[in-house]
């Protein structure tokens, strides 16, 4: 029975990138032998055991034969005979096929450390066709490693495979776990462009695929083409550090610009109203969890309205914490503001520029729920429209005050 550290510990490590956590795999053994040594089996599909001591994840060298479409579609074996470098092959990419023995030594029968030395990212044999996740799974590399291109091989393999209609059999699921860990990484970007350039994102993703080569007004976007500012906008909320979502809203905010007619270019008038109705069929087709959700509604309603509000008035801004329920979720406002920020900076020649609009907008929800309104109601009285009728018209009176 022989020991290996494989995957991501090792591949960062090559990187100089501190690891986290590590994966094993083991060669010669059996589940019995396993758990006589104390490890605890958790593995559904596949036998996988935790260290008794350290908790991490030891794995059975396995390999994988393909019996349908799909990620599902697979039938493993595991056994004593199986080899590392068997269990290397079925990996996605040649800088996640690396193996250390215990002795430190590197085994790394597919090129992966050259390819870390090139920044590469190429798939490490004909096995990765068999898994349509793994186009996700690249994409996400090419975000969380931007300084790599992707093999052009690959990228032909990934496009062939959205053509066979691989990418159709994933679950919802999968789709947006890969999509969420994707707009996490660095460049967010790269992870759309690269399901792009495969013929993936417009079956993932068509609301935001179709947005290439829509046209906006030059004065309001130097950059023009709407599918370029969608980037811009992603890895500026990458840039601020903003949270998932946040960077949900900014993908989504802008999608009813895809469906403005061509003889209204550039101009998208009503298009936050079309956004709103395709986020929220994104949502529901993807499962979105419900912070991503809201935000993503919130702020493809309210982003223009938002941009302005060193223009609105008190009774205006007030009417804008309503609608996007900030005196009950001010988190909520917080991810649009981050949304909107981005998107405000998401401009080529506008990367930098400072977005006042978040602290008036706040100074005005401070001056709000400053109000009290338990001492609104004990004056007025029982009747339920003349306390919410007063309270409005003490917050509005408050942000008035707050900006004399």
């Amino acid at each position: 029975m022989k020991t290996y550290a494989v995957g991501g510990c090792v591949r960062d490590q090559l990187l100089g990138v501190p690891v986290t956590d590590r994966d094993w795999v083991v060669v010669g053994a059996t589940p019995g032998e396993m758990i006589a040594a104390g490890f605890r089996a958790v593995g559904k599909d596949f036998p996988v055991f935790l260290h008794p001591q350290t908790s991490e994840e030891y794995a059975l060298a396995r390999t994988e034969r393909k019996t349908a479409r799909g990620y599902h579609g697979f039938v493993f074996h595991a056994a004593p005979d199986v080899t590392l470098e068997e269990d290397l092959a079925r990996r996605d990419l040649t800088i996640n096929a690396m193996a250390l023995d215990e002795a430190g030594r590197l085994i790394d029968p597919f090129g992966g450390r050259a390819d870390l030395e090139a920044k590469v990212l190429r798939h490490v044999g004909p096995a990765f066709a068999e898994d349509p996740v793994r186009i996700l799974r690249v994409a996400r590399f090419a975000a969380r490693l931007p300084e790599f291109r992707i093999a052009e091989e690959t990228t032909r393999l990934m496009r062939s495979m959205a053509e066979a209609g691989e990418v159709d059999a994933l679950v919802p699921e999968r789709i947006w776990q890969e999509l969420a860990r994707g707009l996490m990484e660095a460049r967010p970007s790269r992870m759309f462009e690269a399901l792009r350039g495969a013929g993936a994102l417009v079956r993932l993703l068509p609301e935001v695929d179709c947005l290439w080569g829509v046209p906006q007004r030059a004065d309001y976007h130097p950059e023009v083409d709407t599918g370029v500012h969608m980037m811009l906008v992603l890895d500026a909320a990458a840039r601020i550090g903003a949270r998932l979502p946040a960077r949900w809203a900014a993908l989504l905010h802008d999608l009813g610009k895809g469906t403005t007619p061509k003889d209204e270019w550039p101009r998208h008038l009503g298009h936050e109203e079309r956004s709103v109705e395709l986020a929220r069929a994104v949502n529901e087709r993807l499962r979105v969890p419900n912070d991503c959700r809201d935000a993503s509604i919130v702020a493809a309603r309210e982003h223009g309205h938002i941009h302005r509000a060193l223009e609105l008035d008190a009774a205006a801004l007030l009417r804008l914490l309503e609608r996007c329920d900030a005196l009950r979720r001010p988190a909520l406002l917080e991810q649009v503001l981050d949304a909107c920020e981005a998107d405000a900076r998401g401009r080529t020649g506008h990367e930098d520029e400072p977005y006042p609009q978040r602290g008036r907008i706040l100074d005005a929800l401070d001056a709000a729920r400053a109000v009290d309104a338990g001492a609104i109601a004990a004056r007025v009285g029982p009747d339920g429209s003349r306390i919410a009728q007063a309270v409005h018209a003490a917050r509005a009176a408050a942000i008035a005050a707050a900006f004399r």
